[in-house]
């Protein structure tokens, strides 16, 4: 009798074995969607640091972000068309804050050059252009001379990169776009200028793909956009694979054959494995096909480039916001993103048989498989919940022989693993929980390395920039404008200085973007407590200041810390912020000179000097440390020999 109770359960363990073992099955027939590729949002001046890194350093850096088969392998890059405003972690310049600039649009910032960059070690890179904020003069987003505006952007690209762009967002970031604008002004106007095969993707805005509404009740307007773009399809926070949200696409979305995009997804830090870092961002692009059949996934942001004081800080796939020590930090995200751009390009099909969830109750675990079309190479990515068994069956018209398997888990990652041998076109293995496997046909992939980068060191102190070791037009390193645009200059007095270059606030991304009232950049450490900084100014109209101990992050605060304002008529103000401590009057004020600007901060005692002169001293205790910065009215106003030191014991 025992043994038969035996034998019984012998069969009932191997059943439930049976029934635990996940079965995927590819089929070069199988219907699915075309792959468009991965990528990041380079935007709201989030790569800002990076740009200032030592050479050597930085081109290490851009391997890791974009060199095929070495790190994230990005296949797509959308790039912010900068307006001069905030956009988030600060505000990116813009190629025409004037009309007039329009027949000469400039290179400015670093969007191009990363562009350039990008496209350099891979030809193949998608490229895109959204703007968050609009230059004043531009006076409405929907406009003609919105849309001439957009076509300058193209034009830098062409002429000073020589670099095509291939795709637009015509609307503004996350606030829609308007049917009739893009049709009528919009493409017309590329398609005059020599940019027809520009494709134009929108609404890039958050919401319920409300626009296949918009284009049912607008038929003729149906083939404005190549591309349907939506943000946090998944919904954001509180940042779970399993929460129940509205943002997911309609079938008249799926419906519409149309290119349905995750725009901007996955706004966390790459630093983790767990939480909402590494696992969530796989499990997540998993999810939005298999659930969504969205085809491109583009991650905000490529890279923390962000001063730690700034809002979102340590968001990214990998971090490099030290460019003065050269210092960076290559993430677990940037080999969860390596698990699908290292095995399949942009035109590989996926196999919707294949693409399924482990088990139907949670998305922790799941599993998508796209093949070449051309030539029968295939590839499935696997992220588990639990531990699993899965048995992988390779159909006809698929290649055949060794499969190559990739490994990541919170230890360690995108480890190449023993290769596996088919049995009669399969093969089984046993998958730990919590990690992301790559089983593939595919060679190539490398887990690239430089090395350790070098250590990390406090910012420059004392610290001192006199600009003369840059030519006009040109953003001083280690500066983050937060609003306006500040860049080097030909100064009255000989040399080279800086200045503040948008005349007039311009269209805002959000309403509650205007907490800073007036254009400021940020430099120096968080942990600056007693200093003094000081700097030359010569004000054509409005006010400048210089501040410290700045404490920023929340965008309704405007945390400028204190500020030593001075007035074009003479009049000066020491503020905490927005409030105002004390304040006096210059006696025969010179308008037309240059004057020196010096504030200290020493514990509770904060002195204010001008020319020398020590005008006050105040006691407060409002914030004991922060960054330094300047600020100006929309006037330009001009800056030099910036200096921060200790102050006199």
């Amino acid at each position: 009798m025992k043994k038969i109770i035996f034998f019984f359960v012998a069969i009932g363990a191997t059943m439930l074995n049976l029934k635990a073992q996940t079965i995927i099955s590819l089929k070069a027939n199988d219907k699915g969607r075309v792959f468009e590729g991965i990528g990041a949002v380079s935007a709201g001046a989030s790569t800002r640091n990076m740009v200032d890194y030592p050479e050597k350093q930085r081109s290490e850096i851009l391997d890791y972000l974009f060199k095929p088969k070495f790190g994230a392998s990005l296949q797509h890059l959308k790039v912010e068309i900068g307006g001069g405003e905030n956009s988030t972690c600060g505000s990116e310049p813009s190629h025409a804050i004037s009309r007039e600039e329009l027949a000469s649009p400039k290179p400015r910032g670093y969007e191009f050059w990363l562009m350039s960059e990008a496209r350099k070690r891979n030809p193949n890179i998608i490229l895109n252009g959204l703007p968050w904020a609009f230059p004043n003069w531009v006076g409405d987003r929907f406009s003609q001379a919105s849309a001439d505006w957009f076509v300058s952007f193209l034009e830098v690209a062409r002429k000073n990169y020589h670099m095509e762009i291939d795709w637009l967002s015509a609307s503004q970031n996350e606030m829609g776009t308007d049917l009739n604008w893009v049709a009528k002004t919009l493409r017309p106007t590329l398609d005059a200028h020599g940019f027809s095969k520009v494709k134009l993707i929108g609404p890039d805005d958050n919401g319920d793909w409300q626009i296949f509404d918009e284009l049912e009740k607008k038929p003729e307007y149906k083939d404005v956009f190549s591309a349907i773009g939506y943000h946090y399809v998944d919904a954001r926070e509180p940042w779970n694979i399993d929460q129940k949200a509205n943002h997911h696409t309609t079938e008249k979305a799926k419906q519409s054959e149309k290119l349905l995009w995750a725009s901007e997804e996955w706004s966390n830090s790459g630093r983790e494995w767990g939480g909402k870092g590494a696992l969530y961002l796989a499990r997540l692009m998993n999810k939005l096909y298999t659930r969504d059949l969205i085809t491109k996934y583009e991650i905000w942001c490529p890279i923390d480039g962000i001063y730690d004081e700034i809002i979102e800080p340590s968001t990214g796939a990998m971090q490099a916001d030290q460019p003065w020590s050269g210092h960076y930090e290559v993430w677990p995200a940037i080999w969860a993103l390596a698990h699908t751009t290292q095995f399949a390009e942009p035109g590989w099909v996926y196999m919707d048989g294949a693409c399924g969830q482990i088990d139907t109750a949670t998305w922790r675990g799941s599993h998508v498989a796209l093949r070449n079309p051309k030539t029968g190479d295939w590839s499935v990515i696997i992220v588990t919940g639990d531990k699993k068994k899965v048995k992988l069956n390779i159909g006809e018209g698929l290649k055949k022989g060794p499969v190559y398997l990739w490994k990541s888990t919170a230890k360690e990652q995108f480890i190449k693993q023993k290769p596996l041998r088919l049995n009669k076109n399969s093969v089984e293995v046993e998958l730990e929980g919590d990690a992301i496997y790559t089983l593939t046909s595919t060679t190539g992939q490398t887990k690239g390395s430089y090395g350790t980068p070098p250590e990390i060191k406090p910012f420059p102190f004392p610290y001192t920039e006199n600009f003369e070791s840059y030519s006009p037009g040109v953003t001083p390193r280690y500066f983050s404008d937060q609003k306006g645009t500040f860049e080097t200059c030909p100064s009255p007095k000989g040399g080279i200085c800086l200045t503040q270059i948008v005349p007039k606030q311009g269209i805002m991304w959000f309403a509650f973007m205007n907490w800073a009232l007036k254009p400021f950049s940020v430099f120096g450490d968080i942990n600056w407590q007693d200093y003094a900084i000081e700097g030359d100014v010569l004000i054509n109209g409005g006010d400048v200041e210089i501040g410290g101990r700045y404490g920023g992050r929340l965008y309704e605060k405007g945390m400028l810390g204190y500020r030593w304002i001075l007035t074009s008529d003479g009049r000066w103000q020491l503020n905490w912020q927005h409030t105002t401590i004390t304040s006096g009057q210059i006696d025969q004020f010179d308008p037309n000179a240059w004057h020196h600007l010096r504030l200290e901060m020493k514990g509770n005692q904060i002195t204010g000097l001008i020319d020398s002169k020590k005008l006050t001293t105040v006691s407060d205790t409002s914030h004991v440390k922060g960054m330094a910065f300047i600020a100006s009215t929309y006037d330009h106003n001009l800056f030099d020999n910036i200096r921060v030191e200790p102050v006199d014991h």
